[in-house]
């Protein structure tokens, strides 16, 4: 700029550090005069700051804000910075330490945003759901505040800028409309994946059908199989396919390699005409249906199954209804992935369940269903600096193509859902927690108590799983009656159930002592490497090791019921 006369010359890197500098110095002696204050106040006023969580949490703050700025103005003599804030992820770029502007303001939001949280901590007089209710939004509102999430602020994108002069931003804002007109989220190439094509791939058909779900059955790859077959429950929030995913994840595939007769349910996801479907519907109607039509179709006297997540929940349900009926025998075993009976420990899902959270589900049924991008939304928020703050960054900020990814393709295709049996799972369970009550729920009018429960179960759990907490899971040890065996698997609520083998991932843990509670089950654990895929395998061929020739109805659409379509179905593709 100029005057006429004058020329100013351009703000330089020195400059700014300089400024820096002296605004340090300014904030140090205010701070220290605050701090020789406290030192000089009466006993009295120390031991309340002592004893007072808020207060002196506000001294920590303070004390660390000096040694903040002693580093930056004499880091010869500073004490050391933490060295948890070097292990963030949003700051790995050596642009947020080499320039000290942007080093200043890494570290002073790691600071606050410590504080903040430690803050919430130090609260009192709250009951625990409240506390964690404010604890969840403060970790939010913390993570949004992110230096890494704006322009200006965000050194790697000030540098894409000046480089791509700009075009970083326009694509940015094509991918931010792409998502706001689709309201949704993208977290990987939307064209990547074809469900029947590319994925979700596992030769099979589908052989029943209802208003509620498709019965898939898989074409054996092996000359026998086991004589009893195994139906799989996915949850009805999510499309199977998670199970069958890319061939070499594939634990559909895997498990068919392994010589087992395998069904799945493809739940249908809700329209208009499901606005009156409810508990009894996915038990009675989905569940028990698909365990009566398989054991027909094979003339077999039971089943194998699995339930995953919230289908879990529903298959516990249903056992405790056969057991009530005295018909628990249809059932030869039950595994359960990452679910949860007693919802005590459930974790940060338990937030969703205030009065707010429910008046607002009411506000957004449409046609007596919920979309499932706001269900998409809510999990999202469990995981918002990976699955929100990330993408901002990575995609509208930089302007960076989406990379494929089959599993984040799966969390994108979401699921409508019926929204009287939604609102009712998160009262009667989350919230009212009535399924380890016994009596307090039924289902068609016989009363359901888990205690009742002595199926032969396999319970695993995900040691890092956010949604369905390990000693969540663990509680169904704390009810079933049968003989059961808790598998903690390394990872998550998808990472730590579908870890085939071959990939020679993580790790999981046993413990045949008899323990009380989960820490203890911890505590003692053994470790094993890899999946825990093969290890389920034993235990299945334990509760029955009988085989028969993989001919006549083992093959999908030669027995009573003739194939209707082709895996993976219509009912996985609809919206």
């Amino acid at each position: 700029m100029t005057d006429g006369n004058t020329t100013t010359p351009p703000l330089r890197l020195e400059d700014i550090q300089h400024w820096t500098q002296v605004i340090g110095r300014a904030q140090q002696l205010m701070l220290e005069h605050s701090f020789k204050a406290m030192d000089d106040a009466p006993p009295v006023w120390q031991k309340m700051v002592e004893s007072n969580p808020v207060l002196h949490a506000q001294s920590e703050f303070w004390a660390e804000s000096i040694a903040l700025w002693q580093r930056f103005i004499n880091p010869e003599v500073a004490p050391p910075v933490h060295p948890e804030a070097d292990k963030d992820k949003r700051f790995n770029a050596p642009q947020w330490r080499d320039n000290p502007a942007f080093d200043l303001i890494r570290q002073s939001y790691l600071l606050i945003a410590d504080h903040l949280l430690k803050g919430v901590e130090a609260i009192e007089g709250l009951d625990p759901q409240q506390h964690e209710q404010i604890r969840f939004t403060t970790r939010n509102f913390v993570d949004a505040m992110s230096p890494s999430n704006f322009p200006l602020t965000n050194p790697v994108v000030i540098e894409k800028t000046l480089e791509t002069k700009g075009e970083n931003l326009v694509e940015g804002l094509k991918h931010m409309l792409d998502d706001i007109h689709k309201g949704q989220l993208t977290h990987t190439d939307p064209n990547a994946f074809h469900v029947g094509e590319n994925i979700a791939v596992t030769p099979g058909k589908v052989i029943h059908e209802t208003p509620l779900y498709q019965l898939i059955q898989y074409t054996p790859t092996t000359e026998k199989v086991l004589k009893t077959p195994l139906i799989i429950f996915p949850p009805w929030i999510n499309r199977f396919y998670i199970l069958d995913l890319k061939p070499e994840k594939s634990f559909i595939r895997w498990a068919v390699e392994q010589g087992i007769t395998v069904f799945m349910v493809s739940w249908k996801s809700a329209d208009a005409s499901m606005a009156d479907i409810f508990w009894e519907d996915y038990v009675i109607g989905g569940q028990v249906d698909a365990i009566d039509t398989v054991c027909e179709l094979l003339d077999v006297k039971s089943v194998h199954t699995v339930g995953y997540c919230v289908a879990g929940t529903t298959l516990a349900a249903t056992l405790a209804w056969l057991a009530a009926r005295k018909q628990q025998r249809k059932v030869k075993s039950a595994t359960f992935f990452t679910a949860q009976v007693d919802f005590t420990r459930a974790g940060d899902l338990k937030n969703f369940v205030d009065e707010n959270y429910l008046a607002l589900i009411d506000q957004l049924v449409t046609d007596g269903y919920l979309d499932g991008r706001y269900m998409a939304t809510t999990f999202n928020l469990l995981r918002g600096r990976d699955l929100i703050w990330n993408y901002v960054t990575n995609n509208y900020l930089l302007g960076n193509d989406y990379a494929p990814f089959d599993l984040l393709f799966w969390n994108g295709h979401t699921t409508n859902l019926p929204a009287k049996w939604h609102r009712s799972y998160l009262v009667d369970l989350y919230r009212d927690n009535k399924l380890v009550q016994p009596g307090a729920l039924k289902i068609d009018g016989t009363p359901i108590d888990l205690s009742k429960v002595k199926t032969p179960s396999y319970i695993q759990a995900g040691r890092e799983d956010h949604i369905a907490p390990p000693a969540s899971v663990w509680k169904i040890t704390e009810h079933f009656q049968g003989p059961i065996r808790f598998v903690l698997a390394g990872s998550g609520h998808i990472a730590g159930v579908v870890n085939p083998p071959s990939a020679h991932k993580y790790q999981y843990w046993l413990n045949d002592a008899q323990v009380r509670n989960y820490e203890d089950f911890v505590a003692t654990a053994h470790e094993h490497k890899g999946s825990w895929w093969p290890d389920w395998l034993v235990w299945l061929r334990e509760q029955g090791s009988a085989e028969v020739p993989a001919i006549g109805a083992r093959i999908p659409g030669e027995g009573a019921l003739k194939a209707i379509e082709d895996a993976p179905g219509r009912y996985v593709k609809a919206a």
